[in-house]
């Protein structure tokens, strides 16, 4: 049972007598614990809520649109407490975050109505049974962390005993008809090399209902004192990761007509090879686990580079990334002063001394990374920075700082653009929406 603390204007809630601070008991007979209990049940057109008003015990019957919503209100998204992750993961991030930072950044996640509302992903390793019969029952498409599905290394890369045994819940919801996006962090000499071809083979063994798989190497900050040791990818072993998935890829393009998994744009970084053309990722199912990203980057900007028109006024810009995506930025950037004359658009690499120089993705940079590497550049008259490194709702760093504070310190107004080469194209040419 939750509590309503609103009633939409005109909803079919309010036109069938829901009141503010009414307890919604049921729907059509089902208890309400959640939001996806919510969704499920009053996705019908004809909907009897159990209503408990002070002492007294309501049904009020309402009919509306198939899927439309009945315009209540909650006291949260969820309509109850988020649940949070019960590992200790080895490669945790959170784990290696300094003290003293916003105490959201602190919070491990590990909710599976949020994996299917938001896309997040989960371990499984905080479900039971009842809660994978409810999914199957919901029908609800989700993304999880799998790792390995080698039992007992996963409770070792989890600290978690029972990390291994949850691995039978990805069947089970496979054999459903459940669609899986899997996710793989990759630590060397950990669940690489043979491990990695297990866990790639185990899952292939679930498709078609392994929807996409998405292998990611660690991050490694300055900040693992007490922690499991270790050790970041090299160009080698990036290199060997790499050629296990495409060998993996290429079976499962010819059994399956879809390659499934794929790699991050880091590991080719640092193997220093080529991105993959666009092709290679099919319809970009992994594109929010950093796959592909930069191969959409490239492409969207060399369209909208044939297509601009730039009157030839000089204009001079930066752009501020990480060391891991530079030679891609800079090859941007130079195509961009060749062919519109007038235009300068410099690109510096900032080295993450706040979590150590092992950190080379652009979406980690510290405002004061920023502010101590750049405060003596010729910025020109705009610094163009990553939405990735920005906080949306708060305008502001990883570390607090705001976009406001960054700009008066360096002298130079801040443009966020988003991973679009359209409006990556449109800030260095000084395009406004």
């Amino acid at each position: 049972m939750v509590r309503i603390c609103g009633i939409d204007k005109g909803s079919p809630a309010e036109k069938a007598g829901v009141l503010n601070d009414d307890i919604l008991t049921n729907i059509n007979g089902h208890e309400i614990k959640d939001v996806l209990d919510y969704m499920f049940y009053a996705a019908e057109e004809c909907v009897s809520l159990g209503i408990t008003r002070g002492s007294d015990e309501l049904t009020l019957n309402v009919t509306k649109g198939e899927y439309d919503d009945l315009g209540m209100q909650f006291d949260s998204f969820l309509m109850d407490s988020k649940q949070s992750c019960r590992n200790k993961c080895v490669f945790c991030f959170i784990e290696q975050m300094p003290p003293g930072m916003r105490e959201t950044l602190y919070f491990k996640d590990d909710d599976a109505r949020l994996s299917f509302l938001q896309g997040n992903y989960v371990t499984l390793t905080n479900l039971e049974d009842s809660d994978i019969d409810r999914i199957i029952r919901m029908k609800l498409n989700i993304n999880v962390s799998v790792h390995t599905t080698n039992p007992e290394l996963r409770c070792k890369m989890m600290n978690n005993r029972f990390a291994g045994q949850k691995l039978d819940y990805i069947r089970r919801l496979a054999d459903a008809g459940i669609r899986l996006n899997c996710q793989i962090v990759c630590c060397p000499g950990l669940n690489d090399g043979d491990e990695l071809r297990r866990t790639l083979s185990d899952l292939g063994k679930l498709m078609p209902n392994i929807s996409s798989m998405a292998v990611v190497p660690v991050g490694i900050t300055k900040f693992r004192e007490g922690l499991t040791p270790l050790t970041p990818f090299t160009k080698q072993t990036a290199a060997e990761a790499i050629d296990i998935i495409e060998g993996f890829q290429r079976e499962f393009l010819a059994k399956y007509g879809t390659r499934t998994v794929f790699p991050s744009d880091e590991f080719y970084l640092t193997a220093e090879r080529c991105l993959p053309e666009a092709e290679f990722y099919e319809d970009y199912p992994q594109y929010e686990n950093g796959v592909g990203m930069l191969r959409s980057l490239i492409d969207e900007f060399d369209d909208a580079c044939d297509s601009a028109e730039y009157d030839g006024s000089p204009r001079h810009v930066t752009i501020a990334c990480g060391y891991a995506a530079f030679s891609v930025i800079k090859s941007l950037a130079d195509k961009a002063n060749a062919l519109f004359s007038g235009l300068r658009c410099d690109v510096f690499r900032i080295r993450n001394d706040f979590f150590g120089d092992t950190i080379t993705v652009t979406g980690l940079i510290t405002a004061r990374d920023l502010t101590a590497q750049l405060k003596d550049r010729k910025l020109g008259c705009e610094l163009l920075l990553s939405s990735a490194m920005i906080r949306r709702e708060h305008n502001d760093f990883l570390d607090d700082v705001t976009v406001e504070e960054v700009e008066k310190n360096l002298n130079t107004p801040i443009r966020i653009v988003s991973n679009d080469g359209y409006e990556l194209l449109d800030a260095m040419l000084g395009i406004k929406y």
